[in-house]
């Protein structure tokens, strides 16, 4: 196989700036790219600080109406601190839940694309 990682995937929003300022303000992420395509079209990239995957905030994608994704899911190694964070800085933000595997919460961005926040637990087998 010569797939090597996941370069970027798309998140649907209405709104480029808005979600920008959710994705690099609140949630910490880095602003890659903001370059102007066209009239109607701007590529605007976002990714966590040191990661190889970064989102693409798009609205140009008919099939995919703003808030249609869910499931995206973002790794923290301190899961009761950024949760008490994001609660500070307003977002709504459900309660930990526990699994085998480690813990997690949900919350949306502003136009409703469904995050889990996850802390994979270690294991040392």
């Amino acid at each position: 196989m010569t797939i090597t990682n996941v370069q970027l995937f798309s998140v649907p929003v209405s709104d480029q700036d808005r979600a920008r300022d959710f994705y690099v303000d609140t949630l910490g992420f880095d602003l890659v790219n903001d370059v102007q395509m066209g009239p109607d079209m701007r590529w605007m990239l976002v990714s966590p600080p040191g990661a190889q995957t970064a989102l693409t905030l798009v609205t140009w994608f008919g099939t995919m109406p703003a808030g249609s994704l869910k499931g995206l899911v973002l790794e923290t190694d301190d899961l009761g601190g950024e949760v008490e964070r994001l609660r500070g800085l307003g977002v709504s933000i459900g309660e930990i839940e526990h699994a085998p595997w480690g813990s997690f919460v949900q919350f949306d961005d502003p136009d409703g694309n469904g995050i889990v926040l996850q802390a994979t637990a270690l294991t040392s087998d």
